[in-house]
């Protein structure tokens, strides 16, 4: 009888390790499934990381392990955002080809491309234009990620038989997300500006800009599921050509719908009112996720039904906190 898979998630209390954990806990329990949390260890520290996996010999490593944050986190610790993930990827990157892992999946974040990207965004955009600056330091360490992954291919793929894949997801919402008053992205924030409305009877929820923008959203439990697809898969010229893989739903909508869609969840009975005055930032932003779709792979999740999941996790989330109201 073959020996169990033995799957490393570093990063498994985050939103997207969670959706990974939650995915294999119950897609195959012969997997033996291995975390630990930051203060069991820091992903930082290299000796500590190549002993942890000369110890625990997984087979099979995600890394969903990250310092993220919003633009204002960005701007102000811009040397934080970078050194933090390059030594986190480096180390597990580089303690996992050391101990004989064969397969590994990194993630990455759709700051990796050009600000000026053609849309729908392909992946051969990489590193053909300036970057959005306010996100620089974070992208660059991203980027470094997939061409560690890359070079490690090109250097060791035949002579070890290792297959070390990215995977970049576009704008991810759902269960585990951060819902903090200022620090959040648009679809938490929105829920929790809702809801509070709700809560103190707000004749109306004011939304930054025309309203027009478009945006692409994926489920996070669809997302584990494109990890989980792209780990798994046979090799593939068409992967192995390539450097990372988007993983987008190739849904849009403008944030305008989204507000009111946000809002009917909710069952918020005021008025939106959208503030043009307010910047509306990048037109539209959507991946081209064609290549990971001809490859077996398509988003489960409605919109509207994702959406839900989401505020039934904040609500979750905000009694665990112990508010009766925010």
């Amino acid at each position: 009888m073959a020996e169990p898979n033995r799957i490393y998630i570093a990063g498994h209390n985050g939103m997207v390790g969670a959706a990974i954990l939650r995915k294999l806990s119950t897609k195959n329990q012969k997997n033996v499934i291995i975390t630990r949390s930051h203060s069991e260890l820091d992903l930082k520290d290299q000796k500590k990381v190549q002993e942890f996996f000369k110890k625990e010999k997984p087979t099979h490593v995600y890394i969903a392990a990250a310092k993220v944050g919003g633009i204002h986190a960005n701007n102000t610790y811009p040397a934080d955002f970078i050194y933090d993930n390059l030594m986190i990827q480096s180390n597990v990157i580089d303690a996992a080809f050391q101990s004989g892992v064969k397969k590994l999946l990194f993630l990455g974040s759709s700051c990796i491309y050009p600000k000026h990207s053609p849309q729908p965004i392909p992946e051969s955009s990489l590193l053909t234009g300036p970057l959005e600056a306010t996100n620089e330091p974070y992208a660059i360490a991203k980027i470094a990620g997939i061409k560690l992954c890359e070079s490690y291919n090109r250097q060791y793929g035949d002579s070890h038989g290792i297959e070390y894949r990215s995977i970049m997801p576009t704008n991810l919402y759902g269960p585990g997300d951060n819902y903090h008053p200022t620090n959040s992205h648009v679809i938490p924030a929105l829920i929790r500006r809702f809801h509070q409305a709700k809560a103190e009877k707000s004749p109306t929820v004011t939304v930054w800009g025309t309203g027009s923008p478009l945006r692409e959203f994926l489920h996070v439990d669809d997302m584990a599921s494109a990890c989980i697809h792209v780990m798994n898969l046979e090799k593939d010229t068409r992967v192995a050509s390539l450097s990372h893989i988007n993983a987008g739903s190739g849904f849009e909508i403008t944030i305008r719908d989204l507000a009111h869609t946000i809002g009917n969840t909710v069952d918020f009975k005021g008025e939106i009112v959208f503030d043009k005055k307010m910047p509306d930032g990048t037109p539209r932003k959507l991946l081209d996720s064609s290549l990971l779709k001809s490859l077996g792979w398509k988003p489960a999740f409605e919109f509207e039904s994702g959406i839900k999941s989401a505020y039934e996790d904040f609500l979750h989330t905000i009694s665990n906190e112990g508010h009766k109201e925010i």
